[in-house]
């Protein structure tokens, strides 16, 4: 399953998405191997990028890194708008450091370091501007108590109360295998259900979130999107309509290149780089997204700097290198 499905409640302004990931997921943990309770908070925050990016209004790609000086140092999730996505966590504990137990705030929090930056990345963007940025701190300030958060769906939703002011529910679940989330958005009134009484679409937004809440961490992560949509709104789709849109499908997609890693050493300069193959003999890059290798030796990295044209500083290596 690597599907994402999106619906629409005719009796109340609510808008939703289902969203279920296999072996899109297998292929992001194919080259590492997470502590579990790095890998949960992976896995919902890859649910949760997959979600949001359904519903951007241009092509490009959304990025949720969250960074802190806990144990997670840093963690990236992309997800383009054709729902390719790539992910990875850098730590700065070893593995074994990380309790099967640890919570968010264990490993994101710590002395309340942590915050979410969400990253909205057209693809049409020119060099001179600037990608939209949200940023929210970890913690929940509602002006009288400051409340750690304590799961990704609290950090989603948060963000979006913050940033966005869109009314927003989510859940996720992830495990070794799988991971899949549900999203509830309310619409504004003044949108496509202007026809209904304020009090009547505040009571089906409620109404939809009771429905919501009743979706288990096990139908999250075994059952197909439609099957759960049928699930929890079938009665609200006899008595009102809900509906469906073909379901569209999820893939892992690596943009690492070579000639991006060429890009890199010549941001290093050439003295940097030279300094690197006279210690090493060459120049190793390993992407930390899908685990593949790059190597340039002495004559690679010359070509790097002696060609304007950056093309043919990228060229495979010869069978001699």
């Amino acid at each position: 399953m690597n599907e994402l499905l999106i619906f629409m409640c005719d009796g109340a302004p609510v808008r939703g998405e289902i969203v279920s990931i296999g072996t899109a997921w297998k292929d992001v943990l194919a080259h590492r191997n997470y502590p579990p309770a790095v890998r949960q908070v992976l896995g919902d925050f890859v649910a949760a990028a997959t979600l949001l990016s359904a519903s951007l209004k241009f092509d490009g790609t959304l990025i949720i890194q969250a960074q802190s000086n806990g144990p997670i140092q840093l963690l990236v999730v992309e997800c383009k708008t054709d729902l390719t996505i790539r992910a990875t966590v850098k730590l700065s504990v070893t593995p074994s450091e990380i309790l099967d137990s640890a919570s968010l705030g264990d490993l994101l929090d710590a002395n309340h370091s942590g915050r979410l930056v969400i990253t909205l990345d057209p693809a049409t963007r020119h060099s001179s501007q600037a990608p939209y940025q949200g940023i929210v701190a970890l913690k929940d300030d509602d002006g009288f108590v400051v409340k750690p958060v304590t799961s990704v769906s609290e950090a989603i939703m948060l963000y979006m109360k913050n940033s966005e002011q869109l009314d927003t529910r989510i859940w996720l679940a992830s495990n070794t295998t799988n991971i899949g989330g549900l999203l509830l958005q309310r619409l504004p009134n003044s949108g496509g259900h202007a026809h209904l009484d304020p009090q009547i679409a505040l009571e089906g937004w409620n109404r939809i979130q009771i429905l919501g809440d009743t979706v288990s961490n096990a139908e999250l992560l075994t059952l197909e999107p439609e099957k759960i949509l049928r699930r929890l709104f079938l009665q609200e789709s006899n008595e009102y309509g809900v509906r469906s849109f073909p379901p569209r499908v999820i893939k892992f997609s690596c943009r690492c290149s070579r000639q991006k890693v060429a890009d890199i050493l010549r941001m290093l300069g050439e003295e940097e780089v030279k300094s690197i193959v006279a210690e090493r003999g060459e120049v190793e890059s390993c992407c930390e997204f899908c685990g593949k290798t790059y190597h340039f030796d002495a004559v690679d990295c010359r070509q790097v700097f002696a060609t304007d044209l950056l093309s043919d500083a990228t060229q495979p290596p010869s069978s001699g290198h």
